[in-house]
C-alpha cells in the first residue's frame, strides 16, 4: 500500500456533508450547476459513448452518474470519504444504474492495481484538496490507456481567485460553505501543465469557467483566472 495522499480534515469536511450531495439547492448546488458544462467539455474531447471511465474524487457521484448516462460503458468512481461513497452507491441503485460503481481506494493504490485500464480519467475539483497533487496526476496518467484522455479541474492561484472563490463564493454569495477552499492549495494552469507533462500527459486544451452574477449561471470562457478545466492526452506508447 502506498502512503495515503489524504488530508484528514478535508475528508471529515466532506463526510459531514455526505447526505447532502444530491440536494440541488444545498451546499453542493454549484457542483450541480457546473456539471453539465464539465460533462459536455469531457464528452466533446473524449466521446464518452462506449468508454471505460474512472472518476477520481467522485464524492457523491454527480459527475460519475452523468457520464454513465451520457453513454459510458462503465464508470468507476473512487473517493476516500466512505460516507460520500455510501450516498453515491445508494443514489445509483435508486436510479437502477448498473454501469456505475464505487470504491473507497486512493488513486495511487488503484494505479498499482489497474494500470492502463481506462479510456477516460477525470479528476475534477479534487487537486486543491490533497497534500500532493502531483502524486494524483502521476497516478491518473498511469491509470489511463495509451492515447487516452485525462481531465482535471481546479482553481487558479492569484489575487482574483482569492476574491472570487474565497471572499465572494464563501462569504458574500454563500455559494459554497465557508472553509471549503484553502487559497494556498490552488494551482496555476502553468503549474498544472508542468505536472501533467512530467507525468507523460500532453495538454490538449484549457478552458475557464465563470459565474454570471445577474443570471446566476456558470459558463465556459477563455478566462482561466479563477476556475478552469484542462484536457490531456496520454503520451505513453
Amino acid at each position: 500500500m502506498s502512503q495515503i495522499n489524504v488530508d484528514a480534515a478535508e475528508i471529515e469536511k466532506f463526510s459531514q456533508l455526505a447526505a447532502k450531495w444530491w440536494d440541488k439547492t444545498g451546499e453542493f448546488k454549484p457542483l450541480h450547476d457546473i456539471n453539465p458544462l464539465r460533462l459536455d467539455y469531457i464528452d466533446q474531447h473524449a466521446h464518452l459513448s462506449g468508454k471505460t471511465v474512472l472518476d477520481v474524487g467522485c464524492g457523491g457521484g454527480i459527475l460519475s452518474e452523468s457520464m454513465a448516462l451520457r453513454g459510458a460503458e462503465n464508470v468507476l468512481g473512487i473517493d476516500m470519504a466512505e460516507l460520500s461513497l455510501q450516498t453515491a452507491t445508494t443514489h445509483a441503485a435508486e436510479q437502477a444504474m448498473d454501469n456505475v460503481r464505487y470504491r473507497c481506494i486512493s488513486v495511487e493504490d488503484l494505479a498499482v492495481e489497474m494500470p492502463h485500464t481506462f479510456d477516460v480519467v477525470t479528476c475534477m475539483e479534487m487537486l486543491e484538496h490533497v497534500p500532493d497533487p502531483a502524486s494524483v496526476i502521476r497516478a491518473c496518467a498511469k491509470l489511463v490507456k495509451p492515447d487516452g484522455w485525462v481531465f482535471f479541474s481546479t482553481l487558479n492561484r492569484n489575487a482574483k481567485s482569492y476574491v472570487h472563490a474565497i471572499v465572494g463564493a464563501e462569504y458574500i454569495l454563500n455559494l459554497v460553505p465557508k472553509g471549503t477552499h484553502d487559497w494556498q492549495k490552488f494551482i496555476a494552469p502553468a503549474e498544472l501543465a508542468r505536472m501533467a507533462r512530467l507525468a507523460q500527459l500532453n495538454v490538449s486544451g484549457c478552458m475557464g469557467m465563470s459565474y454570471n452574477l445577474l443570471s446566476k449561471k456558470y459558463f465556459l470562457c477563455d478566462d482561466v483566472s479563477v476556475n478552469y478545466m484542462m484536457a490531456c492526452r496520454s503520451m505513453a506508447a
